[in-house]
């Protein structure tokens, strides 16, 4: 069904913010749940937030408060808004889709993810 597409990655400065896409095929973007998940230099994978086709949401302890995942649904796209970036949110960020009504994990092959680098 072919692999999400992540986009708008960047450098950006500590304090500011950045929005992340995730276009997925139609098919799964109607019948899955999006997840967001990042992974920092020598660290394990890590899921930040979640977001069904009826927009239930969950986020990581990790970073609550600090973004926001919605539905762009005409572009079958689910974007991560995070605020107030730090030094340690440098990482690449990852999405993928699970199942809809349970924690399955992550479902999709992974693709190349886009960089997010938070620096002066």
């Amino acid at each position: 069904q072919g692999q999400p597409v992540e986009s708008g990655g960047g450098k950006v400065q500590p304090g500011g913010s950045l929005k992340l896409f995730c276009e997925v095929s139609e098919g799964i973007f109607r019948s899955h749940a999006i997840a967001w998940y990042r992974q920092r230099p020598g660290e394990q994978r890590e899921r930040l937030a979640r977001i069904t086709p009826g927009s239930n949401t969950k986020y990581a302890d990790s970073i609550r408060g600090r973004i926001i995942i919605s539905r762009d649904n005409p572009k079958n796209t689910v974007i991560l808004h995070i605020i107030t970036l730090k030094p340690d949110d440098t990482a690449i960020y990852f999405c993928n889709y699970e199942a809809r009504d349970r924690e399955s994990g992550p479902l999709g092959s992974w693709g190349q993810g886009t960089q997010v680098t938070v620096g002066s």
